[in-house]
């Protein structure tokens, strides 16, 4: 993530620790899951003591769900960069839907600790809408919504079709590429074949099939 910029000395020491703390977790999930991640083995990972973790974290909970948000946040400055109102909807749509999966497979430990928990999504402990908007998950969806509803302003993109639908539908597909690859690296040429395809092509075909069912087509009308 990019050094948050106006911070005084003492903001920044504190910065740096929590960034500490939080790659701890990354390694510890990574080695241990979530029922190995504690404040305690954090602690004798990175030779702190647990009451000098518990002032940036009161709980496990709480340091999970900021290392959930710490990838998205890195997900959401990644997007900012391309998604540049100057250049063509069909170039931006594409190169956020690659960087998402891109993120996904520099840090994947990361990644899946950003999903390590479904509890928010169920039927029995519903989603606060109001919550999940003033994350940075529910502001990369934001972003992705946006996105699509620019294409569908431009007619680019096909209108029957709600622009929030329609992004929940680009997720998904973004987020089971990005789940078959952190977990099974070699995916785009497992199958022995002439038209196996480096990671990068692959990713970068996956999200023009995806996007191609989005667009309207040359034969269409609006």
């Amino acid at each position: 993530m990019r050094p948050p910029s106006g911070l005084s000395p003492a903001e920044r020491r504190r910065q740096k620790v929590r960034d500490t703390i939080l790659s701890a977790a990354e390694r510890v999930f990574a080695n241990e899951g979530v029922d190995g991640l504690s404040i305690r083995r954090l602690a004798e990972d990175i030779d702190y003591s647990p009451a000098a973790i518990y002032k940036y974290f009161d709980s496990k909970s709480s340091l999970i769900e900021e290392l959930k948000e710490a990838f998205f946040e890195r997900l959401l400055e990644r997007m900012a960069d391309a998604n540049q109102a100057d250049v063509p909807i069909r170039v931006r749509a594409r190169r956020c839907c690659a960087i998402y999966i891109e993120t996904a497979l520099e840090r994947p430990h990361h990644y899946a600790a950003a999903f390590s928990s479904v509890s928010e999504f169920s039927g029995q402990n519903p989603m606060n809408a109001d919550v999940f908007s003033k994350s940075h998950k529910g502001k990369a969806f934001g972003n992705l919504v946006a996105l699509v509803a620019d294409g569908q302003e431009a007619g680019v993109f096909r209108s029957d079709i709600g622009a929030v639908l329609a992004a929940k539908s680009v997720w998904a597909a973004m987020h089971g590429l990005a789940q078959l690859m952190t977990h099974m690296p070699n995916f785009s040429d497992m199958i022995l074949s002439e038209d196996a395809l480096e990671p990068q092509s692959f990713i970068h075909q996956h999200v023009d099939l995806v996007l191609r069912g989005l667009e309207i087509q040359p034969t269409e009308s609006h």
